[in-house]
C-alpha cells in the first residue's frame, strides 16, 4: 500500500522498506490559514520536494490546495503514520480509504508513557520520566542498573555563564548548507504566493537548516565530533555575537522526521564511551531528546485539546504589534532586540533565549498563553503544535500552575546579565527597577510577582521571592511604571 507522508515524516523510518511507494501532498491551504515564517515555509517545502526527488518514481507528489483534493487525485487506498496534531489525526481517522498506523519518530511508546504517567496521579515531572526512559531504553546505563557516572542528571555542570571577553564560543561552525535548484524553485513559488496574497512573517534568507537526510546526517556527525565536546558547560549561556553557540541545530531535522532521535542518542553515547565527549555534555544532549522532547510529545496527547487553552493566571494581554511582527528595530532592550531579530532573520533561537528572554518577557507582561503557542509555532523553523503546547503553556508561561514544572521561569535582568553579554551595552540597568534606566525585565519581574502572588502563595519555591516582594518599598511606583509602559516596545 502507498504510504502517505506528511511534511514532518520525511526520513526513511517512515517507510517500511526501500521499495514502498509514497504519497506526498503539498497543501497550499496550510499556508493560507495562518502566516508562517518565510524561512520555515521554505525549509518545509524544500524538505518535502527533496524527499520526493530522492524517491523518484516511487513518490507521487501532488501540489493541491487541500489534502482532500490530493487524495481524490491519488485515487487509491493509502496508509499513514499517525499525524502529529490533534486536528490532523482527527482528519485522517475520518477519511475513507486511509489506514492510520501508530506514530513514529519518538523513543518511548504511547502505552509506556501512559502507564508511567497514570501511576503518578497527576504529578508529572520530566526528570522522573527521563530516568524511566534511560532505564527503559538502556541509555547511559551500567550493567548493575546504575546511571553512567553515578548521577542521573549533570545539569549543574551545564549552567556556566559565557566565557569572559569573547563574542563567540569558538567552536567549529556546522557544515554550510548549499542550496540547489529545488531551493530556487521553492523560493520562486513562495515569492509568487506572497504576490498573490499569502502572508508570511520574518525575512527570507539562505536556507540555514537541513532539508535532506544527507544534510541532517552531515550535521549530526559534525556536531558529535566537533561541537558536542563543548556543548555542556555553556548550554544555558547567551552571546550576542553567537546565536548558535555549541548547540546541535538539529531540532528542525528531528521534527521534520529527517533523523530518528535514537540514532543521535546512540552516537552521543558512543562518543562519550570512546572518551571523546564529556559525560555532562553527552548526558545533557541525550536528556533533551529522550527526556524533554519525548516528554512534551506525550504530554500533548495525554493532556489532549483542553490543555492548549489552560490559563490559570488569567493572562489576557494581546501580543503587541512590534512583537507579533518581529519588529526588533523598535526595541531598545539589547537582549530582547537581539533575540527577536534572530527570530526575524533566521527563524531560530536556542532554548534559553526562547525561555528566559522571549517567554520570560511575555510571562511578566501577562500575554495570553495560547497566543504565544501560536506565535512560537509559526515563527520557528522547528515549531510544530505538539512541540509548543507543553513548552509554552506549561513551562514558559506556567499557565497550568505546576503540572509539569515546579516554579515559573520568571527572572529579572540580573539573570540575563549573568548568563549573557547583553547588559553591558544596553541602555537599561539590570540592577534598576524604577526610573528612566529601569530594566524592563527587572521591573517586570516584580510586577509579575505582585500580580500573581495569590496564585503563587502556596508554592514553596516562590516563598523567598514573595517575602522579598513585601520588603520592597517602591513596589507601587514600579507597578505604576510598568502599567504606563503597557504594550510599548521596551
Amino acid at each position: 500500500m502507498r504510504r502517505w507522508l506528511f511534511g514532518d515524516q520525511l526520513g526513511p523510518h517512515f517507510l517500511d522498506d526501500q521499495h514502498q511507494t509514497a504519497l506526498i501532498v503539498e497543501s497550499r491551504a496550510v499556508f493560507e490559514r495562518r502566516a508562517f515564517h518565510r524561512q520555515k515555509a521554505h525549509l518545509t517545502l524544500s524538505a518535502m520536494r527533496h524527499r520526493a526527488a530522492e524517491l523518484g518514481d516511487r513518490a507521487l507528489y501532488l501540489r493541491t490546495r487541500t489534502y482532500r483534493e490530493a487524495l481524490r487525485l491519488a485515487g487509491e487506498p493509502v496508509d499513514v503514520c499517525a499525524p502529529t496534531t490533534l486536528r490532523a489525526r482527527r482528519f485522517v481517522h475520518g477519511l475513507d480509504g486511509v489506514t492510520v498506523l501508530p506514530p513514529r519518530g519518538y523513543v518511548t511508546g504511547h502505552d509506556d508513557f501512559v502507564g508511567w504517567a497514570d501511576a503518578r496521579r497527576g504529578t508529572l515531572r520530566m526528570e522522573e520520566f527521563y530516568r524511566y526512559a534511560r532505564h527503559r531504553h538502556g541509555v547511559l546505563m551500567e550493567p548493575d542498573g546504575s546511571p553512567t557516572g553515578g548521577k542521573w542528571n549533570l545539569d549543574a555542570d551545564n549552567r556556566n555563564p559565557p566565557p569572559r571577553g569573547v563574542d563567540r564560543l569558538g567552536v567549529p561552525p556546522p557544515p554550510e548548507i548549499v542550496e540547489d535548484e529545488i531551493d530556487a524553485e521553492v523560493r520562486a513559488d513562495l515569492d509568487r504566493w506572497a504576490a498573490e496574497g499569502v502572508a508570511f512573517t520574518g525575512r527570507d534568507g539562505p536556507r540555514l537548516f537541513p532539508a535532506t537526510r544527507a544534510e541532517a546526517l552531515a550535521r549530526l556527525r559534525h556536531f558529535v565530533t566537533y561541537r558536542l565536546p563543548h556543548f555542556g558547560p555553556h548550554e544555558d549561556a547567551m552571546l550576542s555575537g553567537d546565536p548558535f553557540m555549541a548547540h546541535s541545530l538539529l531540532s528542525s531535522s528531528f521534527n521534520l522526521g529527517l533523523l530518528d532521535p535514537m540514532e543521535a542518542v546512540r552516537r552521543a553515547e558512543a562518543a562519550h564511551r570512546a572518551g571523546d565527549v564529556p559525560l555532562a555534555g553527552a548526558e545533557g544532549f541525550i536528556r533533551q531528546l529522550i527526556g524533554w522532547r519525548d516528554y512534551v510529545w506525550h504530554l500533548y496527547w495525554y493532556f489532549e485539546a483542553g490543555y492548549r487553552s489552560v490559563n490559570e493566571f488569567g493572562a489576557r494581554g494581546r501580543l503587541p504589534d512590534w512583537f507579533a511582527n518581529l519588529d526588533a528595530d523598535a526595541v531598545e532592550a539589547a537582549c530582547l532586540s537581539d533575540v527577536l531579530s534572530g527570530v526575524r532573520d533566521r527563524g531560530y533561537a536556542h532554548h534559553i533565549p526562547r525561555l528566559m528572554v522571549l517567554g520570560n518577557y511575555a510571562l511578566q507582561r501577562g500575554w495570553r498563553p495560547s497566543a504565544m503557542v501560536d506565535w512560537f509555532h509559526r515563527n520557528f523553523v522547528d515549531g510544530f503544535e505538539w512541540v509548543m503546547v507543553a513548552n509554552v503553556v506549561g513551562m514558559s508561561q506556567y499557565a497550568d500552575l505546576g503540572k509539569i514544572t515546579t516554579k515559573p521561569y520568571a527572572a529579572g535582568g540580573n539573570y540575563i546579565n549573568r548568563m549573557s553579554d547583553y547588559c553591558g551595552g544596553c541602555r537599561y540597568d539590570p540592577r534598576t527597577r524604577l526610573g528612566e534606566n529601569a530594566c524592563p525585565f527587572t521591573a517586570g519581574y516584580w510586577a509579575f510577582l505582585h500580580r500573581t502572588r495569590e496564585r503563587l502563595s502556596g508554592n514553596v519555591r516562590m516563598m523567598r521571592a514573595l517575602q522579598q516582594l513585601d520588603r520592597i518599598d517602591d513596589i507601587p511606583a514600579v507597578i505604576a511604571q510598568e502599567q504606563a509602559r503597557g504594550s510599548e516596545a521596551p
